[in-house]
């Protein structure tokens, strides 16, 4: 069965960090394209980052650079989301997903594997 599986959401006050994990299983994440999406309430899921397989990255959000990274573990299977400077506007549900396309394609609709997310809240 193949499947995605975030971890490390949580509350945290402006101005801190957290990181994500999204690991796979019943499938190696080395040969797909994985972004990280988030939904804020009564919002459309958008993309934050994206990391190719080969490791090269893109930014799908003007409001993070500079402050979040994505990057992977091949031998981990997981790629992680390293979110720096928190505002309360993070606020969200974040998803990983993974495809065969490339980070050109930065709609949801795109993805066929998905987590089932994990709520990361900045409040103070």
């Amino acid at each position: 069965q193949l499947q995605l599986v975030e971890s490390g959401g949580g509350l945290v006050q402006p101005g801190g960090s957290l990181r994500l994990s999204c690991a796979a299983s019943g499938f190696s994440l080395n040969y797909y394209t994985t972004s990280w999406f988030r939904q804020a309430p009564g919002k459309e899921r958008q993309g934050v980052l994206c990391i190719s397989g080969s490791g090269s990255t893109t930014n799908y959000e003007d409001s993070v650079k500079g402050r979040f990274t994505i990057s992977r573990d091949n031998a981990k299977n997981t790629v992680y989301l390293q979110m720096n400077s928190l505002k309360p506007e993070d606020t969200a549900v974040y998803y990983c997903a993974a495809t065969l396309k490339s980070c050109i394609y930065s709609t949801h609709y795109a993805y066929e594997y998905w987590g089932q997310g994990t709520q990361v809240t900045v409040s103070s």
